[in-house]
Formats: C-alpha cells, sequence, structure tokens
C-alpha cells in the first residue's frame, strides 16, 4: 500500500512513446521553484482555491483525511489518496496497447517516487512482470541501496540536476548535491540510461558556472543519453498560494533565451541537449 496523488494518461514527455504517469506522494527536498508542492509531504492535504468557494459551508469539520470529503464548487481539493501496486497496474494497463504501438510504458514521478521505496519498487517489478517499459523521474537524493534496487527494474531514469555548487544546492533545496552526484556515478555503474534533466531558474542557478557544470556531469558520465533544459513556469505558485504557504516568483524566460541556453550547451556537451 501507499500513497498517489495523481495517474495521467498519455503523456510524451516522460520517456519514450506514449506513457503513463504516476505521481507518489513525498519527497525529500524542498525546492525553492517546485511545480508540484503538493508532493512534498507524505500525509494528504488540502488545497484550498478561495476564488472558487460558494460558502455553502459543507466542507465543515471534514479533513484531508475524511473519506466523504466533497466539495461542489472544487474550491478544496485533497491531494492524496491509499492505493496497492495491482491497483495502480490496473489503470496502468488500460492503455497497453498504445504503449505497444509506441513504445511507451509507465513513468513514476512525484515528489520523489523512491520516497515509498517498497511501494515503487513493486509497481516496477509488476509493470516489468507485464512487460512495460519504464522509468523513474528521480531528484536523486535517495538511499544508494534503494536506488540500486530501483534499477533492477527501470529501464530509464530521469534525473534532475538543479545546481552544480553543493552550498546553492543546499540553500535551493535544502541538502547539498553530494548524495546525488553519488547516484549519478552509481547508475554509470549499474549500465542504466539517465536523461539529466535541468530546470533552469532566472535568478536561481541561470549562470555561466552552472552550466558548465552541466556539461561536466553530461560529459563525465557515459550513460548520459543527452540534456534537457526545464523552463521555469509558474504552475506551482496557484498551488502555494491554495496549499497555504509561500513561494518564489522569479520572472519567467523567453522562448529566445531558454534557446540560446540550449546553444550554449550544445556547443560544450557530447550528447545532445534539447529544451523539454
Amino acid at each position: 500500500m501507499g500513497k498517489i496523488f495523481d495517474i495521467q494518461h498519455f503523456c510524451t514527455d516522460d520517456g519514450p512513446g506514449i506513457r503513463t504517469t504516476v505521481f507518489l506522494k513525498g519527497c525529500p527536498l524542498r525546492c525553492l521553484w517546485c511545480h508540484n508542492p503538493e508532493s512534498q509531504l507524505a500525509e494528504n492535504e488540502i488545497l484550498f482555491y478561495g476564488e472558487k468557494c460558494t460558502g455553502c459551508g459543507r466542507c465543515r469539520g471534514l479533513t484531508a483525511d475524511s473519506g466523504d470529503f466533497v466539495c461542489y464548487s472544487g474550491a478544496k481539493r485533497v491531494c492524496g489518496r491509499e492505493a496497492t501496486a495491482p491497483e495502480v497496474l490496473e489503470a496502468v494497463m488500460k492503455d497497453e496497447l498504445f504503449y505497444k504501438n509506441s513504445g511507451g510504458g509507465i513513468t513514476l514521478s512525484g515528489g520523489e517516487p523512491l520516497f515509498q521505496p517498497e511501494f515503487a519498487l513493486e509497481i516496477l517489478r509488476l509493470s516489468k512482470e507485464r512487460g512495460l517499459h519504464t522509468a523513474v523521474e528521480t531528484c536523486g537524493f535517495v538511499n544508494p541501496e534503494i536506488l540500486r534496487r530501483a534499477a533492477e527494474f527501470t529501464d530509464l531514469f530521469l534525473f534532475d540536476f538543479k545546481e552544480t555548487e553543493p552550498e546553492k544546492h543546499r540553500a535551493y533545496t535544502g541538502a547539498d548535491n553530494a548524495l546525488i552526484l553519488e547516484n549519478l556515478r552509481l547508475l554509470e555503474t549499474l549500465g542504466k540510461d539517465v536523461i539529466l534533466r535541468c530546470p533552469i531558474i532566472p535568478g536561481y542557478n541561470d549562470r555561466e558556472a552552472h552550466f558548465d557544470g552541466i556539461c561536466a556531469v553530461a560529459n563525465r558520465h557515459r550513460n548520459i543519453l543527452r540534456v534537457e533544459i526545464e523552463p521555469y513556469h509558474a504552475f506551482g505558485e496557484a498551488k502555494y498560494a491554495a496549499l497555504g504557504r509561500g513561494g518564489i516568483s522569479p520572472a519567467t524566460q523567453s522562448g529566445e533565451e531558454i534557446n540560446a541556453i540550449v546553444e550554449r550547451l550544445r556547443g560544450d556537451c557530447r550528447v545532445p541537449v534539447k529544451r523539454a
């Protein structure tokens, strides 16, 4: 049994082909720019969108764990529900034909999917038993032994690389990047394919030293297939407000600015670089 907060079908940006992405609750990091802040805590949470509230009062006394939680206007939404690995697979296998025709499969995301290790491992194991291509989107800040076990059942890792300098990484995410770099080395040792995903946040990590660091990592590890540059988007800002938490509001980059970063990295990386 584990806790998920979404299952999205027909995804095309989370690995090859058409995929179903399963979002698991819980994450060890607290990235300032997180676009899924409702995923960070392991327990259920309520998001409240005040502009939708009609004041009907039917939600009084209900909590995030109320099994009969209902908000007819959609002003309050519970994030998080329990599921078993077979239940997740049942939902995923509804699109089996699309996976076969496109080379797709299942992607585990979050949050950090390996924050719930036994649940995530069981989903991956069952997925491989059904012949699915499997991918894990990870922040890399996980126990190496758990990552090693996950690698047994994972075809592709979508590995976030957020910041080069350890102290800046700590300031922006709550932890330094030593364990993350160790786990990148582990995946190379295990011969697992990796796509390096790099969010670029204006005013935080959009600087030459970090761009050099991205290229250095991509050039060092021979199992990295490509680098994907992820521009900042403001999707998480409304969620922070709905959770009653503060978040950052950096400027968004223009398409030209992102394209310039991609071209700059292409000049120094041995692998393809693309905009995510």
